[in-house]
């Protein structure tokens, strides 16, 4: 049960038609919390095979029915196709075609999803809204704060993708699997729940770019003017050395694709859409150890920066040390270490020991030389 139990009231479940948001209304309904599910139609089928799409598809709500039906529990969908394609297709397409690499995740729960949920939440007059993220919400007695965990089994940990959960939405939320230490599989709790989506497998990584095509093919089908726009590539010399279609093509750190002949594999270093230009160069030139960002969402206050923290620049990266800073109004992680292919439009999280510190976007302006090494 959860702390405060008395203070929770019926319980809105995000179900997107997956296992693990199905198991979490399965358990919430065991514990005997009242539970409502709903669902968010946010995007179309799969183009390659709809039962294999991602969440809230046609598809998706239809598993996420079929689960509320199981449990006998209220089901509801709500779409917002256009919400979704206005603020994270969008962006996804500006970002890439600014040379930015997204992470619509990210974008999706926070400008989608968590704000929507949560307001339905009060129109159903529901106290607390659970998922089935990976990820713990513990309230701090001594700070009197809510702080934002890692998961027990830290394979599946999401805390990267929520860092920016307000304290208004950790207190009304629920992770029923964040305390889960992989010793209990969702898959087999599914199973022994009976759940109609026990063997359905797991969905994409970005529900709404294809398995086949990949996220080059999406942008392709979508802004075709980025891939006919023929641009040099240049080392880190600024010397040109071969030409490509078009800077959407690439991402930093990226190796393959490249088709320029070197001594040693070439990498993308970074890449100027104003120009046109992709700088390329071996392995080693990969390597900073300063990582601006904007749109920062901290969990401490601001006044206790700098500070000594672990951080990762991508979702499957290992926390590694560092310092978590704010110098002249702007936030920087600076490794104790220098790592590889700090890539600006995604995410930088710190993490004290398992808590969330903060995170944001990384942003990189070359005319500004405090973002330089």
């Amino acid at each position: 049960m959860y702390q405060n139990e008395n203070k929770v009231g019926t319980i809105l479940v995000a179900m997107s038609g997956g296992v693990d948001s199905s198991v979490v209304a399965a358990i919430l309904k065991k514990r005997g919390y009242d539970v409502i599910g709903i669902t968010m139609q946010i995007w179309q089928e799969s183009q390659v095979e709809a039962r294999k799409n991602g969440c809230c598809s046609l598809g998706a709500v239809e598993d996420a029915r079929r689960v509320a039906r199981k449990l006998d529990i209220p089901h509801y969908v709500i779409n917002y196709k256009d919400e979704f394609k206005k603020t994270v297709i969008d962006y996804f397409i500006d970002e890439y075609s600014a040379g930015r690499t997204p992470n619509p995740c990210v974008q999706c729960n926070k400008k989608v999803k968590f704000e929507s949920l949560f307001t339905k939440m009060k129109e159903l007059g529901c106290t607390h809204l659970a998922t089935g993220h990976y990820v713990r919400s513990v309230y701090d007695d001594e700070s009197s704060r809510y702080l934002l965990k890692q998961a027990v089994c830290k394979n599946k940990d999401q805390s990267y993708v929520l860092y920016m959960l307000s304290q208004d939405m950790l207190s009304k939320l629920l992770f029923p699997l964040g305390d889960m230490d992989g010793k209990h599989c969702t898959r087999e709790l599914a199973r022994e729940f009976n759940l109609p989506v026990a063997n359905k497998p797991d969905s994409q990584e970005i529900c709404f770019v294809s398995e086949a095509g990949g996220y080059t093919e999406f942008l392709r089908k979508n802004r075709p003017d980025l891939f006919d726009n023929r641009g040099e590539f240049v080392n880190t010399s600024g010397e040109v050395v071969g030409s490509h279609d078009g800077v959407a093509n690439f991402t930093v750190g990226q190796r393959k694709g490249i088709g320029v002949t070197h001594q040693k594999p070439l990498y993308v270093i970074s890449l100027e859409p104003k120009t046109n230009k992709v700088i390329i160069g071996e392995k080693e030139e990969l390597e900073e150890t300063i990582v601006p960002m904007k749109d920062v969402h901290l969990n401490i206050d601001k006044d206790l920066l700098p500070i000594d923290v672990v951080a990762k620049i991508r979702y499957n990266m290992d926390p590694t040390p560092a310092i978590l800073s704010i110098e002249d109004g702007k936030y920087y992680i600076k490794f104790a270490d220098p790592v590889k292919a700090i890539t600006p439009g995604q995410m930088a999280v710190a993490y004290i020991n398992e808590t969330v510190i903060g995170g944001g976007v990384i942003y990189k302006d070359t005319n500004d030389k405090a973002y330089l090494n």
